[in-house]
C-alpha cells in the first residue's frame, strides 16, 4: 500500500502521485486489526454451541439466543456508538467497546446459566458496537478524501476477513489443546488487544472531505429518513444480517446433523473466511466500477443460489468446503459497499452515525437468524424451513437494491457545485 505523508492534526487530501496520506494509512491499518480481531472471534463462536449447550444442559436455542442477543444488541447500541464516535471522536468508543468485548467473551465461558448466558450474549454486543463496522468503518469513511475513500474502506473491511479466516482455525486449535472452556477464555483475552489498536485511530476524528457540512445532527438524520433510498438499503441489509447469523451459528451443527464429521464444520466456516478476503475487495473494487446498488443486488443473488445448493444437494465434505468458501465470496462484501453507499448518499461527516442506524437493521435481521432458525429446529427437527426462507429473502434484498436510486442528495450535490 503505497502512502504519502499527511498533515498534522488530520488526514491530508494525498499527494498528486495519488498515494494514500501516511495518516489515513495508519487509520486503516488500526482498523483493519481490530475488525480482524472483533470480526474474527465473533465469527468462531458458532463452534461452541453443541458443547455450551451440552454442558449447562439445554437445547440449542438457549446458545443461539444468547448468540441472537448480542447481533441485536449490537444492533440497537450502533446508532447510539456513531452518536458518540461522530461527536466525540472514534478512538474513546473503540477503547470501550474493544475492553467490554472482551469482558464479554470470558464472561460466556463463565456462564452456567441461560441467564448468564444472555448477559455474556449482551455484554458482546455492546462491545461490538463500539469496536465493529459503524464505528471502526465510519472512522475510515470520515477520515478518508473522497478519491481514497473506497480504497480505504475495502482494506479496513479486508481486514475483518482475514481475522474471520485466521480465527477459526485459532479457536478450534485452542478447543482440540485445552478444552472448549479455556478456548474460549483464551479468546477473550486476544479480543483485549482491540484496547491498544483503538489509539491508532485517534487521527480519525476529523473529515478528510474538503466539503465542510453545515448541518446539525438531527438534519442529518431527518434528512436520511426522508429518503426512500436509506430505508431501501436498511431493507436490504436486514437481510444480509439473517443470512450472517444463520450460517456463522447453524452451519456447524447442521453438518454434524447431516452425518459430516466436526473439522468439516470448522473447515466449511475457515473457508467462508478465505472466500471473504477475495470477496469483500472484489465486490468492494466492483462498487467503483458499476454503481454499489447493483454491485449488492449482484450479490444478494448469488448467495440466494449458494442456500439453494446448500438445501438440494447430497451433502459431503468436498461440496461443504467447496460451497462455503463460494458464500464467503458474498458474505463480507456488503459492508463497504452498503457503508460506501451510505458516504456517496448522504456525505461522510455523520457517516458513524447513518451507517449505525442502517446497521441496526442489520443486526435486528442476525438476531432472527440466529434465534429464529434454533427456535424453528427445536420445534421441526430441521433446518429445512429456514434454508427456503433465506433463499427467498436473498431475492427479495437483491430487488430492493434495484429500486435504490444512487446519487449523492440535493444537498451534496449543490455543496459541490458551489465548490
Amino acid at each position: 500500500m503505497s502512502v504519502a505523508r499527511g498533515t498534522a492534526g488530520g488526514v491530508s487530501r494525498g499527494g498528486d502521485d495519488g498515494r494514500m496520506p501516511r495518516s489515513l494509512a495508519l487509520i486503516v491499518i488500526s482498523a483493519g486489526c481490530i475488525l480482524a480481531l472483533s470480526m474474527g472471534v465473533r465469527q468462531s463462536l458458532g463452534l461452541y454451541l453443541t458443547p455450551v449447550s451440552e454442558a449447562i444442559g439445554t437445547g440449542r436455542e438457549a446458545y443461539a439466543l444468547s448468540l441472537g442477543l448480542m447481533n441485536l444488541m449490537w444492533g440497537l447500541f450502533a446508532p447510539l456508538a456513531g452518536v458518540l464516535a461522530d461527536k466525540r471522536g472514534p478512538m474513546a468508543v473503540g477503547l470501550a467497546g474493544g475492553a467490554l468485548y472482551a469482558v464479554g467473551v470470558v464472561w460466556l465461558a463463565f456462564s452456567g446459566s441461560e441467564l448468564e448466558l444472555a448477559g455474556a450474549g449482551i455484554l458482546i454486543g455492546i462491545g461490538l458496537s463500539g469496536a465493529g463496522f459503524t464505528v471502526i468503518l465510519g472512522a475510515v469513511g470520515r477520515a478518508a478524501p473522497e478519491r481514497f475513500r473506497a480504497s480505504a474502506l475495502a482494506l479496513a473491511s479486508l481486514g475483518s476477513s482475514l481475522g474471520q479466516f485466521v480465527a477459526l482455525p485459532y479457536a478450534h486449535g485452542l478447543t482440540d489443546a485445552a478444552g472448549w472452556w479455556w478456548s474460549l477464555v483464551i479468546l477473550g483475552i486476544t479480543s483485549a488487544l482491540m484496547v491498544p489498536l483503538a489509539l491508532g485511530l485517534m487521527g480519525a476524528a476529523k473529515s478528510g472531505d474538503p466539503i465542510v457540512s453545515r448541518q446539525t445532527l438531527g438534519e442529518a438524520v431527518r434528512e436520511a429518513f426522508s429518503t426512500p433510498g436509506f430505508w431501501l438499503l436498511n431493507a436490504g441489509f436486514f437481510v444480509c444480517g439473517f443470512h450472517l447469523a444463520f450460517i456463522s451459528v447453524h452451519l456447524p451443527a447442521y453438518a454434524a446433523d447431516r452425518g459430516l464429521e466436526p473439522w468439516v464444520a470448522t473447515a466449511a466456516l475457515t473457508a467462508v473466511g478465505l472466500g471473504n478476503i477475495f470477496g469483500t475487495y472484489g465486490f468492494a473494487k466492483l462498487g467503483t466500477v458499476i454503481q454499489k446498488k447493483d454491485a449488492l443486488a449482484l450479490l444478494y443473488t448469488i448467495r440466494a443460489f449458494i442456500f439453494l445448493g446448500f438445501l438440494l444437494l447430497p451433502l459431503s465434505p468436498t461440496l461443504v468446503i467447496t460451497m462455503s468458501f463460494l458464500l464467503g465470496l458474498t458474505w463480507l462484501g456488503t459492508v463497504p459497499l452498503t457503508s460506501g453507499l451510505v458516504a456517496h448518499m448522504f456525505g461522510p461527516v455523520y457517516l458513524s452515525t447513518l451507517f449505525g442506524l442502517v446497521f441496526m437493521g442489520h443486526q435486528v435481521g442476525g438476531f432472527l437468524g440466529s434465534w429464529l432458525a434454533g427456535r424453528i429446529f427445536d420445534m421441526v427437527g430441521s433446518y429445512d424451513p429456514v434454508w427456503w426462507l433465506s433463499v427467498g429473502l436473498g431475492l427479495i434484498s437483491a430487488l430492493l437494491h434495484i429500486l435504490i436510486r444512487e446519487r449523492p442528495v440535493e444537498r451534496l450535490r449543490a455543496a459541490t457545485a458551489i465548490a
